[in-house]
């Protein structure tokens, strides 16, 4: 059975499960795909650089961490989805974190991965509020497979086929663009990013 995880702060619902696939979670159809980059050319004028470093080769995005910046790499896709489905592949060398999130003229949420395990927060508050959270091993080294989907006020992501869902207002406020973050040296491969304008 299925636990639901009741969290009264902000009237935020959360849900863990250990599902085996990472199939939909939101949403009753496949949406459109936006951006599917190679990574052995230049990314596309969707895509700009906030922070840090990302480069492409080789079928794999290298993230690096620049400690001049004071802030962890941020690569922006500019265009702002009502429902996304956002599927990765990330792989830590040693410790760090990996996150997905959108924004609208300031972040509205994101989804964690460090090696603690799996969260989803709202920022309607600072410092971000976690409202979901899954304990899990992220082990450094290996290839992890992330998909993050959000949907009206509810955001969802599945972790190695491990999901979490979370509810609140603040993620139903309208998106300008979606984002990944990293903390240190991380790779990333097989980026899909789908979505609807609404």
């Amino acid at each position: 059975m299925k636990p639901w995880i009741s969290l009264s702060a902000f009237a935020a619902l959360a849900f863990v499960s250990s599902a085996r696939d990472a199939g939909p979670m939101l949403h009753d159809h496949e949406l459109p795909l936006l951006a599917s980059p190679d990574f052995i050319k230049p990314l596309a004028d969707s895509f700009s650089i906030a922070k840090g470093r990302w480069t492409p080769e080789n079928g794999v995005l290298t993230v690096l961490d620049l400690p001049e910046e004071k802030h962890i790499p941020v690569l922006h896709h500019k265009v702002g989805l009502a429902s996304a489905t956002i599927e990765v592949e990330f792989r830590f060398d040693g410790p760090g974190s990996f996150l997905v999130g959108c924004d609208s003229d300031k972040h509205v949420g994101r989804v964690v991965v460090n090696a603690a395990g799996l969260s989803i927060a709202e920022d309607s508050v600072k410092p971000s509020h976690t409202i979901a959270k899954l304990p899990l091993q992220v082990k450094p080294g290996e290839w992890h497979h992330l998909r993050v989907e959000w949907k009206g006020e509810e955001m969802a992501a599945t972790l190695d086929g491990h999901e979490l869902k979370a509810q609140h207002p603040f993620l139903g406020t309208a998106k300008a663009r979606s984002w990944l973050a990293a903390g240190k040296v991380v790779e990333v491969r097989n980026l899909t990013i789908r979505g609807e304008k609404g």
